[in-house]
């Protein structure tokens, strides 16, 4: 989507009127032009090699391997996070003690 969006902007440069009165903005558009589209049909053709059900995940793994491993990362702190956060919640229903007080700070 992103790389629509640029191709779509660099079109939409190229219809300015402004491009007809200056040959170097048209030179630098029709330049930006190209290469959103070369991108597009770049990102296209990598997402459409990926298998239809991971629609171009199989890809994005082989090319950034760490991204596997930071998913898995992110999912193990959000189960430590979600765990820690029933703690607190508990601690914070129980009456406000001396030592209830001290594991809550914790």
């Amino acid at each position: 989507a992103m790389s629509k969006s640029a191709v779509k902007i660099s079109s939409d440069l190229l219809s300015n009127p402004l491009c007809e009165q200056e040959p170097s903005f048209l030179e630098m558009v029709t330049a930006f032009d190209t290469a959103m589209k070369r991108m597009d049909s770049f990102n296209q053709e990598k997402v459409t090699k990926g298998t239809p059900e991971c629609a171009g995940c199989c890809w994005f793994s082989s090319v950034f391997p760490s991204l596997n491993m930071a998913v898995k990362r992110r999912e193990q702190t959000l189960q430590d996070y979600k765990r820690l956060q029933s703690k607190v919640e508990k601690y914070e229903e129980k009456e406000r003690t001396g030592p209830v007080l001290a594991k809550l700070h914790q």
